[in-house]
């Protein structure tokens, strides 16, 4: 089995459950984490470039060429940046459907003392 090939279950899952999401929440909430989930990601890919590279330089692990694409960014794998990628946009997700409809908080929204009058 390939690196490949163990990233497409894992990026299917991913790809539902945003999608399942994006169909629960309302839309400008889904935009925010989406832009959010795209800068994350970018970040982590990259990290994942960077440590990646200098833990295979210092020897810590090595990747067999017949479970790997050949393409490389320096001396990762390009398969390896599929995880960072994912996991930036499953993570909110997740945490989108497994929040209760009553206690999403919109922006601008100040959390107020129950015990306090509105004003």
């Amino acid at each position: 089995m390939t690196y490949a090939l163990i990233i497409v279950p894992f990026a299917l899952l991913a790809t539902i459950v945003v999608a399942a999401a994006a169909v629960r929440v309302r839309r400008p909430r889904v935009g925010r984490r989406l832009a959010a989930s795209a800068v994350t990601a970018v970040v982590l890919v990259l990290l994942t470039i960077v440590f990646d590279n200098l833990m295979i330089a210092a020897g810590l692990f090595t990747y067999p060429e017949h479970l790997i694409s050949g393409i490389r960014v320096g001396l990762a794998p390009v398969e390896d940046l599929a995880y960072p990628v994912v996991a930036a946009f499953l993570l909110p997700a997740i945490a989108d459907l497994l929040r209760r409809p009553g206690n999403v908080r919109t922006a601008g929204s100040a959390a107020r003392n129950p015990k306090e009058p509105a004003s």
